[in-house]
């Protein structure tokens, strides 16, 4: 029985308003895949992923998303559907006033958690996937900008969604932050949670491989896919996308 993918765009177009950004999108991303999402600044990256969790309508074509159909979703079922996603973003978005505890309990309220055991369970074990075990009553403040990060992937997890979308993850931190985050985005890809990630850093998706789509003029592209053996897979080099490892997004 072939897999049902998790999301599904079938010649979509993406536009803000009247503006048309992305024409004739398709693709899928199933359980467990690491996708990566490429392009220059204000080439449609933000605006597929915004599309994705509905902070921007669907213009044309055809899209689901665990199951919801973007072309016809209600307002009242969009955090429904949110839900079902993880997002994690560039800048971390913690509440500054309350310890890391309290920002994921503050989460799992507002998604109607309400059994306080299964909420403090849930808290320790995704602080123990992201190695935060021992920062649990930390103010943000008191952490680095890489460990808050792995908060905002914490709580992302929280509700065990079907994807993690990441949005420039590591766009503020140092190399070695970078790094430490991209193995907890590896290890949850591993365990089945898909994670579709924009980032404009190929270092990154040449030390840890997936499939990568690129937005360039209009239209997104997949540039390769991740095969068992490396002579199999198209270089950076030689696809449409090349101008310098780092791009700008």
């Amino acid at each position: 029985m072939d897999k049902k993918p998790i999301i599904n765009f079938e010649n979509a177009v993406i536009a803000q308003g009247d503006k048309t950004i992305l024409c004739g999108v398709s693709f899928q991303i199933f359980e467990g895949e690491m996708v990566y999402l490429i392009g220059k600044t204000a080439s449609g990256k933000s605006s597929l992923l915004k599309t994705i969790y509905c902070d921007l309508p669907l213009a044309d074509g055809f899209a689901s998303v665990a199951d919801y159909d973007l072309a016809s979703i209600r307002r009242k079922e969009i955090p429904y559907l949110r839900r079902e996603l993880g997002i994690v973003f560039q800048d971390f978005q913690l509440l500054t006033d309350r310890t890391v505890y309290d920002n994921l309990l503050f989460t799992l309220k507002a998604i109607d958690w309400d059994d306080k055991e299964k909420m403090e369970q849930r808290i320790l074990e995704v602080l123990q996937k992201v190695g935060l075990s021992e920062s649990i009553h930390k103010m943000p403040h008191q952490l680095s900008g890489g460990e808050q990060q792995r908060v905002a992937i914490a709580r992302a997890l929280l509700n065990e969604p079907q994807i993690l979308i990441a949005d420039e993850p590591t766009g503020n931190l140092d190399p070695d932050a970078s790094t430490a985050i991209m193995k907890i985005l590896q290890e949850i890809s591993q365990q089945g949670t898909a994670v579709f990630m924009a980032t404009h850093n190929y270092n990154l998706i040449e030390s840890f491989p997936g499939r990568v789509l690129c937005c360039l003029n209009g239209k997104m592209h997949e540039m390769f896919e991740e095969t068992e053996s490396s002579s199999n897979t198209t270089p950076f080099s030689e696809t449409p996308y090349s101008e310098t490892t780092e791009l700008n997004a």
